[in-house]
């Protein structure tokens, strides 16, 4: 998203169409450490996993809970859902990334006991 309000859509395909290949790619590669939240039988929110035998290092590559259902328990469920999948399957941490802007993970992360390893700063330009 940040890339299109500096540049405009890129390739006819906007910040959400590339998101919902990250998405797909998450559940070709774990299907099993995917979980999506539900209320009256609709998708408020998900996460996905990815696993790593080599490091024993899980990582929550995508997490998100619909702003209307948001501080309602949604995101803590669906992260303890992640975190014992993760455990079962052999990970002995787990990380997870959020950006600058995204205030609201800043907070929430650290409550629930993330600490901050290293910031990465994301570059882009035209070719």
């Amino acid at each position: 998203q940040n890339i299109e309000k500096r540049y405009g859509v890129i390739g006819g395909r906007d910040w959400r169409w590339r998101k919902q290949q990250a998405i797909d790619e998450d559940v070709n590669a774990c299907r099993e450490g995917v979980f999506v939240a539900e209320e009256k039988g609709e998708p408020v929110g998900f996460v996905s996993c990815e696993l790593s035998a080599s490091t024993a290092i899980g990582h929550v590559r995508n997490f998100a809970v619909l702003p209307g259902h948001q501080k309602k328990g949604i995101g803590r469920k669906l992260l303890d859902a992640a975190f014992a999948f993760l455990k079962k399957s052999g990970m002995a941490y787990v990380k997870i990334e959020t950006l600058e802007q995204n205030d609201t993970c800043q907070r929430f992360y650290p409550s629930i006991g993330f600490e901050e390893m290293a910031r990465n700063i994301h570059y882009i330009r035209p070719l």
